[in-house]
């Protein structure tokens, strides 16, 4: 296996806060795993934003109660990078104000060089699109209001 997609298998471990990952690619097995140390009692625990800065925005000026409805929230179900369209100059799946069917696609997540399409829970129209293309997410990461 490639010195340099190990590396890159190592960032993942590191970023994403998972425990251990094991890949196998035919007669080949890399198994990345990291010690997990609980938090003392002097030390607080890491807080880790879970909402974009649009959300984060919106909970400081307006209060809670000007989010749109959490069943109303596409998440992102995995670590990635968030893309609008299918490629670079190519039309966005959806904008803002757009009608969507439960099973369109709405977006790509690229995690590991593999570009996971990512369908919509529910039908309704976009109301907001909580990060930018190219954009960094995590796991649990609002991405998109359906209302």
């Amino acid at each position: 296996m490639d010195l340099r997609k190990i590396k890159k298998l190592i960032d993942l471990v590191q970023e994403s806060g998972i425990a251990e990952l094991e890949i196998t690619e035919a007669e080949e097995k890399v198994r990345i795993s990291r010690r997990l140390e609980p938090p003392t009692p002097q030390q607080a625990p890491l807080a880790t934003p879970t909402f974009p800065t649009e959300v984060s925005k919106q909970v400081k000026e307006g209060g809670i109660s000007d989010l749109p409805a959490e069943k109303n929230i596409i998440k992102s179900p995995m670590v990635g990078t968030f893309y609008r369209a299918s490629g670079p100059g190519q039309k966005p799946f959806i904008e803002v104000g757009q009608q969507v069917g439960t099973g369109d696609t709405i977006c790509i997540i690229e995690a590991m060089k593999l570009m996971n399409e990512i369908e919509a829970e529910i039908g309704g129209v976009v109301k907001q699109i909580f990060v930018e293309n190219g954009q960094a997410v995590e796991f649990g990461q609002p991405l998109i209001s359906i209302g």
